[in-house]
């Protein structure tokens, strides 16, 4: 990426040896803090967010956007979603996973993964203090593991429409994910119950089934399904389930599929519904940096690719006292 591509430290950057800015981690397991310079935090999240034998530049890609993350809210003074007073952020998936130094010590120095633990933090190094900027902000760099071929217009995952987060393809993803494609089975019942129709089916014999609470067997339950839109990313964006109108993320969440791209298909009275790749769809696709960077992408095409217009600055320039 602009100032930073050389290994491993690149012009401008060594000179850059400011103080980091302090990242506050909430530890949601011990419920303790863990204040540490901002570097060694991206390191905790691309250990916690990526898989360490992904190919360098995918990581470098990775701790870009685990940098620019920290660092909008840090530059914001947004702490949404911390539970306790004086952290900056927390160590899940509803911000960023993260690996404690403890745990990283405990789990990685002593448990024989040294070496995936000195790629992370080579990755870091090489792209120490770069992050993503639209605008002359640091956007929303969003992420997830795998798409189906696209990812989303955020519009279709979220309300805004972001200008740098537009539908890309990632044909990277088809061809490396591992379960790219996962199969769930459930009967007629279970999806009226988990989707909250009850009370909107009607048995095939003409009488409203009134209650579940008494066995009502799957086959004898009318459960017309109908895909009414995609999205640009190719998900399911409306779909219609017993004349009930559901988004596909809607369905996604009731049901706890991987992801809003899917097909429904009855099967011997059940309904079996595959979904396809991983994850919201915004944003970046993990697998799909993986395979760019098998091909020869730097970490800079990465981020280019998916996110739409950015520009690269560090971030001592964006949080100047």
């Amino acid at each position: 990426m602009p100032p930073a591509t050389a290994s491993p430290a690149p012009p401008g950057v060594a000179a850059e040896e400011a103080p980091q800015p302090k990242v506050a981690v909430y530890l949601s397991r011990s419920g303790q803090i863990e204040t540490l310079p901002l570097e060694d935090y991206v390191s905790g999240v691309v250990a916690a967010e990526m898989p360490a034998d992904f190919e360098l530049e995918a990581l470098k890609a990775q701790a870009v956007a685990a940098r620019t993350f920290i660092v909008r809210r840090l530059r914001a003074g947004d702490s949404s979603g911390v539970p306790v007073p004086g952290a900056d952020v927390t160590d899940t998936v509803s911000h960023q996973a993260y690996v404690s130094r403890a745990a990283l010590e405990r789990e990685w120095t002593l448990g024989g993964k040294s070496a995936g633990l000195a790629k992370i933090r080579r990755a870091v190094l090489e792209t120490r203090g770069v992050v993503m900027t639209y605008q002359g902000q640091p956007i929303t760099a969003s992420f997830f593991a795998s798409s189906g071929g696209y990812t989303e217009n955020s519009e279709d995952y979220w309300k805004a429409a972001i200008p740098y987060l537009r539908s890309v393809a990632s044909p990277w993803d088809q061809e490396i994910t591992p379960n790219l494609a996962v199969t769930y089975t459930f009967t007629t019942s279970e999806l009226i119950q988990k989707l909250g129709i009850a009370d909107r089916v009607i048995p095939v014999s003409g009488h409203l089934a009134s209650s579940l609470a008494r066995p009502v067997s799957s086959s004898s339950l009318s459960l017309p399904v109908e895909v009414l839109s995609l999205t640009t990313g190719h998900r399911v964006k409306k779909i219609s389930i017993a004349g009930t109108v559901f988004t596909g993320r809607e369905v996604r969440e009731k049901l706890g599929l991987r992801s809003s791209q899917f097909t429904w298909k009855r099967q011997g009275g059940k309904v079996v519904i595959t979904t396809y790749g991983n994850g919201h769809g915004v944003g970046m696709s993990q697998w799909g940096a993986n395979g760019m960077a098998k091909e020869g992408s730097t970490a800079t095409q990465i981020l280019k690719h998916y996110y739409s217009g950015v520009s690269f600055n560090q971030v001592s320039t964006l949080l100047k006292k």
